[in-house]
């Protein structure tokens, strides 16, 4: 069997995929190619092509042909509500696979790039609050210390836009980018900070281990609020406080978190919409720091005054940092 060009594919596309099905081996099921790059949330490399040809238990791991006969995926999941195919199923595609393959065929382990950052979704109210006219690219939340980024001087608040080349035109683009890039590879990245574009040289570094986080990750806290303490903010729709001994213990905030937490949250007011909640750490406004809550006040206002249509906030939640987006217009 010979591999084809997944880039080729289209949505329409006859395909056949073969494979093990329930044990009868040999067995081949006919559909079309239903979408291009889905995400079904396995890891952070997703981009499967949606089949509608039927894939069952024991078709994992065999071919997906073109109608020329060459490989151009490999059958491996399907969602379902009962265990059977309902005409849903994912194929890696061979262009994702051949360099996995010749890999392993060479020096029996994968090498990945490595950058060294923590990335999130550019939604549109963190575009707007950052000067971009369109939600795209990749969010810089945080920078690993002594990582290719962090030599290359990337910051945190850096929108990535192009890797070596290639438009990241939504976040999951630049993971699959930055690990199919051969370690020592000098790359060149373009990123939007301050509201203009830069332009900055990253040796890329091989990774070693990754961990891999998702919102389903994040700590729900819903402790009891004390709701004497702290002041409403007129422009987030939420109760802020100082960080003290006491709502530190209260939330399991570390000693070495600054900021202003989130004692409450309107559930109509702006802060709930963007999904701030209480025990959120507000660290940042507008990339400055904050340490009380007249501060958050102080730099939302100036934001406003300034004709900014959102604000964007640095948030510690449960360890982890994440920006968030609010809009002014709406206080």
């Amino acid at each position: 069997m010979t591999f084809g060009d997944s880039d080729v594919a289209r949505v329409g596309d006859w395909v056949m995929a073969v494979g093990n099905p329930f044990g009868l081996g040999g067995s081949v099921s006919v559909g079309v190619v239903s979408a291009r790059s889905r995400d079904i949330h396995s890891g952070p490399f997703d981009d499967f092509l949606q089949l509608d040809a039927s894939i069952n238990q024991g078709n994992s791991g065999g071919p997906t042909f073109n109608l020329d006969g060459q490989v151009i995926g490999i059958n491996t999941a399907i969602a379902t509500p009962n265990g059977g195919s309902v005409g849903i199923g994912f194929a890696i595609p061979s262009n994702l696979a051949r360099p996995v393959i010749d890999q392993l065929r060479t020096h029996g382990t994968v090498e990945r790039g490595w950058l060294g950052v923590q990335i999130q979704k550019v939604t549109p109210e963190i575009a707007s609050a950052v000067g971009l006219k369109l939600p795209q690219g990749a969010l810089v939340a945080d920078v690993q210390a002594n990582s290719p980024a962090f030599k290359a001087r990337l910051k945190r608040g850096d929108v990535i836009l192009t890797f070596n080349g290639h438009d990241v035109g939504e976040m999951r683009d630049l993971p699959k980018l930055v690990a199919a890039t051969k370690a020592g590879s000098a790359v060149e990245l373009t990123v939007w900070r301050n509201h203009a574009r830069e332009t900055l040289q990253v040796d890329i570094g091989r990774l070693k281990e990754q961990k891999e986080a998702s919102a389903a990750d994040q700590p729900d806290i819903q402790k009891p609020v004390d709701l004497a303490l702290g002041q409403t903010s007129k422009v987030l729709g939420a109760k802020l406080a100082a960080l003290t001994s006491k709502n530190r213990q209260q939330y399991g905030i570390g000693t070495d978190v600054e900021g202003v937490v989130v004692v409450d949250v309107d559930a109509d007011g702006p802060a709930a919409d963007q999904g701030l909640r209480p025990g959120d750490v507000i660290q940042e406004v507008s990339q400055s720091k904050v340490a009380a809550p007249k501060d958050v006040d102080a730099l939302t206002e100036a934001a406003r005054e300034a004709k900014q249509p959102a604000v964007l906030m640095l948030v510690n939640r449960g360890g982890d940092q994440i920006f968030i987006a609010v809009k002014l217009g709406q206080a």
